[in-house]
């Protein structure tokens, strides 16, 4: 439920933003719709966004947000 996402979601930025790896992590909610949100993220490495999601799978957020629909663009640099 979005009850639930919006619970989990303080702690997810807080973790995410304390991996390694990572660089930037914000997350919006949409103006017109509530129950989306648009995440911005970059990580040093491919590997290092990689570990990201393997941490996120088993994760409470992973847990909160299983049935979530999610649309990814990746933009690798260099």
């Amino acid at each position: 439920s979005l009850e639930k996402v919006e619970e989990e979601l303080a702690k997810h930025i807080e973790l995410t933003r304390k991996e390694s790896g990572n660089l930037i992590f914000e997350v919006t909610t949409d103006v017109k719709n509530r129950n989306r949100f648009t995440v911005y993220e970059e990580f040093v490495s491919q590997d290092a966004f990689d570990s990201h999601q393997q941490r996120v799978k088993g994760s409470r957020w992973g847990e909160v947000t299983t049935d979530v629909e999610r649309h990814y663009e990746i933009t690798t640099v260099g």
